[in-house]
């Protein structure tokens, strides 16, 4: 009986020992899992101007160039206990469409964008817009919040080819109808070639025959003339 207690506690112990060491190796899989999940869910950029916070982020997540998209701004003030980081959006500032507004660039190019209030939550906006390309794009905020002028150059998440999420290769199927329709359009000019050569000889035979038809009548005239003459001869 001995010996079999004994067994047991180890046979137990064993088990535990195996347990624990997976729930470590899953807490560690969560762990590496988990900050790239809430990177990717919360993909903003935090900023701010004077006493008042600053978010921006892409309403659509991972946005994708080609398809249309838009900026959120989030407007609150700043709590004065916190530092940056660990400031949230709360107590939103509403009314800030007509004296804010955000300018976009990327590259040399740039694009001036209004904010759309979100009518259920105060203090957040939209600038809608379609980013044609992939990469970094520059969001300036420009304006004032309330007597506050901003002036304000923020960076929302990168812009991924939309080449990325589409099926099939759409690349593929637009060079083969451009072939085909190159090829149809070869030919129909080739067509009218043809027909406009066939034209251009059969106005020329035509002329020809006029010409033909003009000789003999002057003939004709030439040989009634001498006719009459002779007659009188």
């Amino acid at each position: 009986m001995i010996i079999s207690t004994k067994i047991i506690n180890r046979t137990f112990l064993k088990q535990q020992s195996i347990c624990s060491l997976l729930n470590f190796k899953n807490l560690a899989v969560l762990l590496l899992i988990i900050p790239g999940l809430l990177g990717t869910a919360f993909g903003h950029t935090i900023d701010s101007v004077e006493e008042y916070r600053l978010e921006i982020g892409w309403m659509n997540e991972p946005v994708v160039s080609g398809e249309t998209n838009g900026i959120e701004l989030f407007v609150s003030p700043l709590e004065p206990s916190l530092e940056l980081k660990e400031q949230k959006f709360k107590d939103g500032i509403p009314g800030l469409e007509r004296s804010l507004k955000m300018q976009l660039l990327y590259k040399e190019e740039k694009i001036t964008l209004s904010l759309s209030p979100d009518h259920n939550i105060p203090g957040k906006y939209y600038a809608f817009v379609n980013p044609t390309i992939s990469g970094f794009y520059q969001a300036n905020i420009l304006g004032n919040i309330r007597e506050t002028p901003v002036s304000l150059s923020m960076h929302p998440p990168k812009v991924d080819e939309r080449s990325y999420i589409e099926f099939p290769e759409p690349s593929d199927i637009t060079l083969n109808q451009l072939i085909d329709g190159h090829t149809t359009l070869v030919g129909e000019i080739n067509d009218l070639k043809e027909s406009v050569t066939k034209l251009e000889q059969s106005n020329q035979q035509m002329n020809i025959g006029y010409i033909g038809i003009g000789i003999g009548v002057i003939g004709i005239i030439i040989a009634s003339i001498a006719l009459s003459k002779t007659k009188r001869k």
